[in-house]
């Protein structure tokens, strides 16, 4: 039986997962799996889950799927639950189980790009369910009290709720993107925003009064197209690290390959598919 598994969203265009997991399955000698990329918006999520046949093997979630599906599973993992989002799916023979593997994505990143590092303070541009899976990476990360940053107050509500569940204790505060915070860079800084919203804080740490970034400053920017963003581009030349969302991609997908294969997945083979 070939065995089949996809990415869902909408817009889906520009996901990698096809190209991640695909260059995956090639490594692994694994012909008779298959993973595509199917354009869906949030409710068609139920009937398309439900009408599945035995040979799908699990699924990648992108926005706005990653909140809705909790509801529409027969089991959620803890970590899933906690950040009140999965971006996995599995099916299993006791049914459809939602994961979160976003958290490890980001923590593997930041260990890749600053190994051995720790952090005194931490910033999450965004309030989103990518911002809750932020927060329990850096609960992971020890820091429990970052300062997060959102454009609308009232949306950040379901983040916060995560926050509490995770034991975390962040900052709120509104994101002006006319007269951006001074003090928003920190030591380790995830952006969380749709691609080119943070243009206007790329900007603003270049020009005067200008936000300084503390010294050896991490920016993970989980939006990678196109890349490398404005921000990225920006805290670059102010002398900070840049980890591009790619390489968060790149790890919670492999977390995802052995959950669906239950083989370790070929890191090296899927981090070449990039580009």
């Amino acid at each position: 039986m070939n065995r089949r598994a996809a990415v869902l969203g909408r817009p889906i265009g520009h996901s990698l997962s096809p190209a991640l997991h695909r260059a995956g399955y090639r490594a692994l000698g694994l012909d008779d799996w298959t993973y595509e990329a199917v354009e869906l918006a949030e409710p068609e999520l139920g009937p398309w889950l439900a009408s599945r046949g035995p040979e799908w093997q699990g699924l990648s979630l992108t926005m706005p799927l990653k909140r809705a599906v909790l509801g529409l599973v027969d089991h959620v993992q803890p970590a899933a639950r906690q950040v009140g989002g999965a971006n996995t799916v599995l099916f299993t023979p006791a049914g459809t189980v939602a994961a979160n593997t976003d958290i490890y994505g980001i923590v593997a990143a930041v260990r890749e790009a600053a190994p051995g590092r720790s952090f005194r303070s931490a910033s999450v541009l965004g309030g989103g369910a990518t911002a809750a899976a932020a927060l329990a990476a850096l609960a992971e990360l020890g820091l429990r009290r970052p300062r997060v940053y959102v454009r609308a107050l009232g949306t950040a509500g379901a983040t916060i709720e995560a926050a509490r569940r995770l034991g975390a204790e962040p900052e709120l505060r509104k994101l002006n993107m006319d007269r951006p915070p001074l003090d928003w860079p920190a030591d380790l800084t995830i952006a969380t925003l749709p691609p080119r919203a943070a243009d206007p804080l790329a900007a603003a740490l270049a020009a005067p009064p200008a936000a300084s970034l503390p010294d050896g400053a991490v920016l993970l920017d989980a939006a990678y197209e196109p890349w490398p963003s404005a921000l990225a581009r920006a805290w670059q030349a102010a002398g900070g690290v840049v980890v591009s969302g790619k390489i968060m991609l790149l790890h919670q997908a492999a977390a995802q390959f052995q959950m669906m294969t239950g083989r370790a997945a070929p890191v090296a083979a899927m981090r070449a598919a990039l580009g």
